[in-house]
């Protein structure tokens, strides 16, 4: 699959892991204390000896039977290397729940792209429109956003499984929990989403906190993201506090964070089965 929403308990896993799966050289941890009931439906340790293509790799996965037409109505690059489709959806049965990701059907692009959406599931309702984050890759479906994608362009959708998500306890409905989110990039303009983030952790104080870490930063860091930023890559240190048998975690980047990320937990007593991540690559 090609590559981080009121959404709380997985408002910033689905915006991060919209990031992190089209922007490999993006990472993402998050923590999760005391939240709702969630599954994921990929979890184990992340090896990999060739590249699949998308449907190959989701082929176990469940998929609605909707394939929605759909038109560009909105393309914006929100960084050198990532662009936002805004997409008006013509079917009024198409759905999807925060989590979930598309089938992405391109008119005379033989290879089928999968991308997770950037959007609520409210903006569809509202205005009949979804939005998706992608990187450039020489991947043709992604080749083909960047590089030949116009306003009008039209494409299909279907969307494919729920991979987070959660239910409402009885009577009481749902709890919120605490999120801790670790976010790496190469350099403040490669972290997406970070204004959402922002206003997120000031809508929920006490609920969402986050630390973006800087890996090649060469400029001065804004005012704004200064008490937020680390130099450096998520370390052991930092995640040790977060240890406890509440906690879940939730990975998402390329492959060797994940290898690397998920060693370091498991090396700290937490159990795989508090370890969740995507096989997308």
């Amino acid at each position: 699959m090609a590559h981080v929403t009121t959404y709380m308990g997985f408002t910033i896993p689905h915006l991060l892991r919209s990031a992190c799966r089209l922007c490999p050289a993006h990472s993402a941890l998050v923590v999760l204390r005391h939240s709702a009931s969630c599954y994921c439906t990929v979890k184990g340790t992340a090896q990999s000896k060739r590249k699949m293509d998308h449907l190959e790799r989701t082929a176990n996965n469940f998929r609605q039977e909707v394939i929605s037409q759909a038109k560009v109505c909105g393309i914006t690059s929100e960084s050198e290397t990532v662009k936002r489709l805004r997409l008006a959806i013509t079917n009024k049965d198409f759905t999807f729940k925060a989590g979930q990701w598309v089938d992405f059907f391109i008119p005379g692009v033989p290879v089928i792209g999968g991308f997770s959406m950037c959007s609520s599931p409210g903006l569809l309702e509202r205005e009949g429109v979804l939005e998706l984050a992608v990187k450039y890759t020489d991947h043709p479906p992604a080749r083909w956003i960047h590089t030949e994608c116009t306003l009008d362009s039209e494409v299909a959708l279907r969307v494919g499984a729920d991979l987070h998500g959660y239910q409402e306890s009885k009577g009481n409905g749902y709890k919120m929990g605490t999120v801790k989110l670790y976010y790496s990039a190469k350099n403040t303009n490669e972290l997406l989403f970070k204004k959402n983030i922002l206003g997120l952790m000031s809508a929920l104080p006490g609920k969402i906190s986050c630390r973006f870490h800087v890996t090649q930063q060469n400029s001065p860091i804004c005012e704004e993201l200064q008490p937020h930023v680390t130099e450096g890559r998520i370390s052991e240190k930092d995640l040790e506090k977060h240890v406890s048998k509440d906690t879940l975690w939730y990975i998402c980047g390329p492959p060797p964070m994940i290898e690397s990320i998920s060693q370091l937990l498991y090396n700290s007593g937490v159990h795989r089965n508090c370890v969740f991540f995507e096989k997308w690559w």
